[in-house]
């Protein structure tokens, strides 16, 4: 067999070109083309390259060239938010920006290069080392340096791959593993030359993980709890250079009060920081009629805006105005260079270069409750805080709906967007809670606890998303263990490549 597996001690120029296509068109299987095979093709073909080197090198450059292709493909829209926005030099933004893919593109390399170098049997290395050392790489992006878990491959598959099945009992780094699989017994058939007995087991596999994935996408985990709740979703659509320009405030007021006061909704939901002004800022009379209009729908309105002041710490917040007495979340998973500074001694001159307002937020507390708004127990999050799960159910399984709000103006009209929602339907899966999104461009949308767009709003228009929701009760595995029971299974397959690999060594 090891014949079959061609040592390739160098790397051609063809090989790197059809790793980086490769990696490049995975980018068609997220949102919003959502083509969820392309990236297990892909991925396959990743694996089959990689599969036929024999050198840590030749792993590295591979996996290297696939992660170029993938990240400058599906997160360049970060040139938009530093050049357009940030007021960053065109040239510094796109050097920035290549950095920042080149790094992401480290992890993939790495796949490559290990895989390569541990002294396993062919069959092992490909159908076990490489789907466990690509899980867990993603699982590192996801939390170093505070994480960057976009474009984690378990997100192509929301919300119609029969792989999306298995969100509820191991998330998205579950599923990325699945795929990763899946990918590795299609790339065993592209190297396993006529060996049909093979290729007929990878078939018996690949379907039992689609077949398994389809019955469990059947199974109610949560179920439905108390009365639906009517709700209006905000689409200010308010122009980025024009948000925090106070001659522009009382209009951006004015906007929401009146899309607001039009709506009959319990539960009315404004944008991240939809309202450009500090709550202490905001005026008495203001304040007096989101109260009004909520306790008048029987509701509350919920909005985004920042609290505290800049002469002491300040948050990113949600605050309730209505029924209940105000309740608030402040933002706890902050984003580097655009809501703090790390490292504020080296990295400080970025908020020179950056013309980013409210720039240094304070974290808010982990422990957190949900809010008891609108008739709902609603677990509140903010931007960019629904791309970690694993954060997510914290307020789980008290909170009966998942709320986010955002503003992803900063990235303009590209993938950005859709990627963001697409991350939302996961949580949904996740969870086994319905997930409510307002934003100020979009993607606005009501998503239903099986990751499905029930409706959404067009991007870049103004408007209100009406609709009826259900809250859930109950605990998915998911919200039960989070990634423990992954991380347990990845140690296990880890302790025993290292024992197979021991047994290799003379």
């Amino acid at each position: 067999m090891a014949a079959k597996f061609a040592a390739m001690p160098r790397v051609s120029f063809p090989m790197l070109l059809l790793s980086l296509v490769a990696g490049a068109l995975a980018v068609a299987g997220f949102a919003p083309l959502g083509i969820w095979p392309l990236p297990v093709l892909s991925l396959a073909v990743l694996f089959a390259l990689l599969a036929h080197t024999a050198s840590g090198r030749a792993g590295f450059l591979i996996g290297l060239a696939w992660g170029l292709g993938f990240f400058i493909a599906g997160v360049s829209w970060i040139f938009v938010s530093l050049s357009v926005y940030g007021g960053m030099a065109a040239w510094l933004a796109a050097l920035a920006t290549l950095l920042f893919c080149t790094f992401l593109a480290l992890f993939p390399a790495a796949v490559g290069a290990l895989q390569a170098r541990w002294p396993v049997s062919p069959a092992l290395r490909l159908l076990v080392l490489t789907p466990l050392a690509w899980g867990m790489t993603e699982w590192v992006r996801g939390w170093i340096f505070t994480g960057f878990p976009w474009l984690v491959m378990g997100y192509s598959q929301v919300p119609s791959s029969p792989l999306a099945g298995y969100a509820p009992l191991v998330g998205v780094y579950g599923v990325s593993f699945l795929l990763a699989l899946v990918a590795a017994l299609l790339a065993w058939t592209m190297t396993a030359h006529g060996r049909p007995a093979q290729r007929a087991w990878v078939a018996v596999a690949v379907v039992a993980l689609g077949v398994g994935g389809q019955v469990l996408r059947g199974i109610a985990w949560t179920t439905p709890d108390g009365a639906p709740t009517s709700v209006a979703l905000l689409q200010g659509n308010i122009p980025q250079d024009m948000k925090w320009q106070p001659e522009k405030t009382l209009a951006t007021l004015e906007s929401y009060a009146r899309m607001a006061a039009a709506s009959p909704a319990q539960l009315i939901v404004l944008p991240e920081t939809a309202l450009p002004l500090f709550e202490s800022d905001l005026p008495g009379a203001y304040r007096d009629g989101l109260v009004a209009l909520g306790r008048n729908n029987g509701g509350d309105v919920l909005t985004g805006l920042p609290t505290g002041s800049l002469a002491g710490a300040y948050y990113n917040s949600v605050i309730s105005f209505g029924s209940a007495p105000s309740q608030r979340y402040h933002k706890v998973h902050l984003v580097p260079f655009g809501e703090y500074i790390p490292l504020k001694a080296v990295w400080g001159w970025v908020i020179e270069v950056l013309h980013i307002p409210l720039s240094d937020f304070a974290r808010g507390a982990v422990d957190q409750r949900p809010l008891a708004i609108g008739g709902q127990r609603v677990a509140a999050n903010i931007c960019y805080e629904d791309a970690f799960g694993e954060e997510i159910i914290r307020q789980l399984p008290e909170a009966s709906v998942l709320v986010n709000v955002s503003n992803l103006a900063w990235f303009g009209d590209s993938f950005a967007p859709w990627q963001h929602a697409q991350m939302s339907q996961m949580r949904a899966l996740e969870s086994g809670r319905m997930m409510l999104r307002a934003t100020n461009t979009g993607v606005t949308a009501i998503i239903d606890a099986h990751g499905r767009v029930l409706a959404r709003l067009p991007l870049f228009t103004t408007g209100s998303l009406t609709g009826e929701i259900q809250g859930y009760a109950g605990s998915t595995p998911y919200v039960r263990w989070g990634n423990a029971p992954v991380l347990a299974l990845w140690g296990m397959l880890g302790f025993g490549l290292l024992g197979a690999a021991l047994r290799q060594r003379p």
